[in-house]
């Protein structure tokens, strides 16, 4: 049974006053990035910030964020504010990895991502989402077996968390560095799991 919205707010403000004082994982570099305390039925769980997100505050405000947004835009006709607004951003780790010392972002280590877990169970058990939305392989193994993205994108399925069962529909990771998303089968996948999000009931209740 949901909580009163008053309450789920007060509960989610509280959350997220502590994720942002976390400070667990040494090897991570503040600040904590959170899009803020938006109280909705749809989840987003990025992969993690990159070096971008913690000087503008918010997560995907790069260059990949201009592509995740484009395809909101496209899927449900929401700007990149109304997005926002009405989807609750979560990641896999919510600090900076940092870079590799051959160039590129660290992908997080196991023992990050188990510390880090604790408080995605929690915005699942506070939110009670009816949609979560796992962007990149990172973030869709978090809820999905290890599977390959032309065997995922595109297609729903039913997850569970903190004793709550909701729909998981996955997207590619839109980093201009991956070509999957620009090309067949990547492209007529999208399109299908974009169509599949637009008609969920948790996003119309969100709008």
């Amino acid at each position: 049974m949901s909580a009163p919205a008053s309450k789920t707010q007060a509960l989610l403000d509280d959350h997220v006053a502590r994720l942002l004082g976390c400070a667990t994982c040494p090897r991570m570099h503040k600040p904590v990035v959170s899009g803020g305390s938006v109280v909705s039925r749809v989840i987003l769980v990025g992969q993690a910030p990159g070096d971008k997100e913690p000087k503008l505050g918010r997560p995907f405000a790069w260059t990949a964020g201009k592509t995740l947004f484009r395809w909101f835009d496209q899927a449900l006709g929401w700007s990149e504010t109304e997005t926002r607004s009405r989807i609750y951003f979560a990641a896999v780790c919510r600090c900076f990895p940092g870079k590799k010392a051959a160039g590129g972002d660290r992908v997080p280590d196991p023992d990050e991502v188990e510390n880090c877990s604790r408080h995605l169970g929690r915005e699942i058990e506070i939110l009670r989402p009816g949609l979560v939305i796992p962007i990149g392989k990172l973030a869709i193994s978090q809820f999905l077996p290890a599977t390959r993205l032309d065997e995922c994108i595109g297609k729903g399925f039913s997850s569970s968390r903190a004793g709550v069962e909701f729909d998981v529909i996955p997207l590619p990771h839109p980093s201009g560095a991956s070509p999957w998303h620009r090309m067949e089968p990547g492209k007529t996948l999208l399109a299908r799991a974009l169509k599949a999000i637009a008609r969920h009931p948790a996003i119309a209740a969100s709008g």
